[in-house]
């Protein structure tokens, strides 16, 4: 038995060998990729450095700042710190191409917009943005900065396209502070959730989506919500399990005849789980997990939530999602609050519920493989052309990705080719169905911002209105 699993193993091992050819054909693609970003610069020397940190960035060096960079591609350390740090290109023309990009590439109907801050944990007091806050990354509050991600999930991928840093009141009335990193002066002080709002407002119409999601932080604030039910933005938000709802599905007290009359009585989401009969839960299969599918548990209701004010809100969906482990036992439970029609299916919910889940592995992916994390600059010049590069770099793995999951490995071939199927439709089975029927946000037509370059994109989808 063991000699046989040591040959299998030594059989495996050899199929996991890559030739090296693969890794060279890999640079004429990137150069073809960065096209219309380098397109956005103005000099031939910004063009090269720029090409540099992005192949940098996706190299195998371990921390992946600028100084690193420059001595694995055996450069001058100097000239590239001046381009990330103190050269002052403009790092918006390459996010608009991004977004554009993406939208074309992995927009859908039913696409998903996801907002999730991260921390970078810091020493020191005069990296901008930095300061005791709470980190994520380590469970506390400790000194660090906190950046605000928008990303886009699809049956076809996710991606990150935009970030915003978080500068809390501590800097923006240090104005002598703010120059000394280097803020513009019209940057004025913008919680996260107002934040994610101003990258809505940018990029939404670019994106096509049907769902707006986000964990319990951006989901805590009912300001938040209202605010995107205003904006008619259809959103699936994570909420604390403390939140105070009223469940509109049970009836109010009786009247006693005199006095005013009795409302619904005030609970919290994880005391109005534990009411709930096991009978009520629907098993959904929400999307392929590493072992087989991943089925969850979920279950909705009308409500009105109680307010920061303690006031009552507006009506919105009460939707919890339990996890399971072999032995049937609840491991983990999730609560989200939506704008959503209570006759919307649960599945649809759990869906948009996993896809808010998929932001994390696009900054795990951006972390770990684009050095999202690993700058070594101080001032806000550098920190948002870190970023922006950074993005990029993570883009292009993205789209290696899908070029890697095709049955056809042509580069113009588009992602996952049927052509070999008379009808496609009536072989393969979808799990997430685009329907007509329900309306959603419409891209706007918009001009490439720079000089387009052929990527593995599919066809445009259909515009119809959300409402």
């Amino acid at each position: 038995m063991i000699t046989e699993f040591e040959t299998r193993k030594h059989e495996l091992l050899d199929e996991c060998e890559v030739d090296r050819k693969v890794f060279g054909r890999v640079l004429p693609r990137l150069k073809a990729f960065m096209e219309p970003f380098l397109a956005c610069f103005a000099r031939q020397k910004q063009i090269d450095h720029a090409q540099t940190v992005v192949q940098g960035l996706l190299s195998d060096v371990e921390h992946k700042n600028v100084e690193t960079i420059a001595y694995h591609f055996g450069q001058e350390r100097m000239p590239l710190q001046y381009f990330m740090g103190v050269s002052e290109w403009d790092h918006q023309p390459l996010r608009e191409e991004l977004v554009r990009q993406v939208g074309e590439a992995l927009g859908e109907p039913d696409g998903v917009i996801v907002f999730d801050p991260s921390s970078f944990p810091k020493s020191g007091s005069s990296s901008v943005g930095v300061e005791r806050q709470w980190c994520g990354r380590l469970g506390k509050v400790e000194n660090c900065q906190v950046a605000v991600y928008m990303g886009y999930v699809s049956s076809r991928e996710h991606a990150l396209v935009d970030t915003r840093l978080y500068l809390g009141k501590t800097w923006t009335q240090d104005r002598a502070r703010c120059e000394r990193a280097g803020v513009p002066q019209h940057i004025r002080h913008r919680t996260r959730h107002q934040l994610c709002l101003e990258m809505l407002a940018a990029h939404g119409d670019h994106l096509p989506h049907r769902w707006i999601a986000g964990d319990d932080e951006m989901g805590r604030p009912y300001w938040f919500r209202r605010r995107l039910h205003e904006q008619q933005e259809r959103y699936l938000l994570a909420v604390p399990s403390n939140t105070q709802v009223r469940d509109l599905a049970t009836e109010p007290p009786p009247y006693s005849g005199h006095g005013r009359y009795p409302t619904r009585p005030w609970q919290r989401v994880d005391d109005w789980r534990d009411s709930q009969a096991e009978g009520r839960w629907r098993r959904v299969d929400v999307r392929d997990g590493e072992k087989g599918p991943l089925v969850v548990e979920a279950i909705a209701t009308p409500v009105v939530a109680r307010t920061d004010k303690r006031q009552q809100g507006h009506q919105e969906v009460l939707v919890v999602i339990r996890y399971k482990a072999r032995d049937e036992q609840v491991v983990k439970t999730d609560y989200y609050l939506s704008n959503a029609d209570s006759q919307t299916p649960i599945s649809d919910f759990a869906r948009a519920a996993k896809a808010e889940h998929r932001i994390e592995e696009c900054l795990q992916r951006a972390k770990s493989e684009a050095g999202l994390g690993d700058y070594e600059v101080r001032n806000w010049l550098g920190w948002q052309h870190h970023q922006t590069l950074s993005l990029i770099a993570s883009w292009f793995l993205v789209t290696e990705a899908r070029r890697g999951k095709k049955m056809d490995p042509r580069d113009y071939r588009p992602a996952d080719s049927t052509r070999h199927c008379a009808d496609p439709s009536a072989t393969l089975s979808m799990r997430y169905p685009i329907t007509t029927s329900v309306s959603m946000r419409t891209p706007a037509q918009t001009q490439p911002t720079c000089s387009p370059v052929s990527l593995e994109t599919t066809q445009p989808v259909a515009s119809v209105k959300y409402k």
